[in-house]
């Protein structure tokens, strides 16, 4: 008999694939659906709070996939919620004390979601992603073949793909409905956005979350290569971190130990969905194709330890 891997992080607790259940998208008919992401589906509460249920569904090239990923969207927010806990100090975030059980009473209704929700306060998100990027890849590596630059910031010549960037940056995008694209923007956007004052705010809050967290996870053997935030305001215009945290679906993970400079490294997110369907005569529209069973599992295996080794 296959021996059973298991391990927790404070209520949550994981097993192998085989043994897990999924859920591709939530179905809560006591509370009202305001928002159906890519992954996430929020609910009202009321006027100050709302619900953010991370589903098992996993996108890739802007399309969501039919198979769910088993057991992602607890992985995802109890990733999201030691990040939060743990970088309170620096900004606040939109968590609240109200507990599940309060809003959600009927336990039927409640336990498919019960390790994959979070109450949270109901603010007003900014427009703006806020992406730094540590490492040069993805759009900035092509970016910087071009134009020397990512989003307008001149960079050293003769970098290498997923090189280390002398200091981390700020390249925000603009955020695009679902299924479209996320357009990258310079500074000089983001304060016509948001006025150079909560501009500033964003950036020096991104920079500061995202070096203390590459530090901390680096001393676990990741390497947060860049990583997305979002934001909002509260009723008083603080600014407050929101969303998912630093997690595999928001951030790219490599593994320290295989990192190397020059090429495309090995990752604990979903790149095994993107080389599988990079395989396959798709033309990354709607609708997505089924993925396999081994695809499956060996996504899943990177999402629970890439957990696994910043929470241990």
């Amino acid at each position: 008999m296959e021996q059973i891997i298991a391990f927790q992080y404070n209520s949550f607790f994981f097993i192998k694939p085989e043994s897990m259940s999924s859920l591709h998208t939530s179905q809560l008919n006591s509370l009202k659906l305001i928002h159906k992401g890519k992954v996430r589906d929020n609910y009202e509460i009321d006027d100050k709070h709302m619900l953010i249920v991370t589903t098992d569904r996993i996108s890739a090239f802007d399309v969501i996939m039919p198979t769910p990923i088993p057991e992602k969207g607890a992985i995802l927010t109890a990733v999201t919620r030691f990040w939060l806990n743990k970088l309170q100090h620096i900004l606040p975030n939109q968590l609240t004390d109200l507990p599940l059980e309060q809003v959600l009473p009927d336990a039927a209704e409640r336990e498919p979601v019960a390790t994959r929700a979070m109450v949270v306060k109901k603010l007003r998100a900014l427009p703006v992603e806020a992406i730094v990027r540590g490492y040069i890849i993805g759009s900035g590596w092509k970016d910087y073949q071009q134009t020397g630059a990512i989003c307008g910031i001149k960079l050293p010549a003769g970098l290498q793909m997923a090189d280390k960037l002398p200091e981390p940056i700020f390249t925000p995008s603009s955020k695009a409905a679902v299924g479209e694209h996320d357009e990258n923007i310079n500074f000089d956007a983001t304060v016509k956005l948001l006025g150079e004052d909560l501009a500033n705010q964003v950036k020096n809050a991104a920079l500061a979350l995202y070096k203390e967290a590459a530090d901390y996870a680096l001393e676990r053997g990741i390497i947060i290569a860049d990583t997305k935030f979002e934001f909002g305001l509260d009723e008083n215009d603080q600014l407050v971190l929101i969303d998912e945290v630093l997690t595999p679906d928001s951030s790219r993970f490599w593994p320290a130990d295989k990192y190397q400079p020059g090429s495309s490294p090995e990752s604990f997110d979903k790149q095994f969905v993107r080389d599988y369907l990079e395989t396959l005569d798709w033309d990354k529209t709607a609708p997505g194709p089924e993925l396999p069973a081994d695809i499956i599992n060996k996504t899943s295996e990177k999402y629970r330890e890439a957990l696994a080794r910043l929470t241990q």
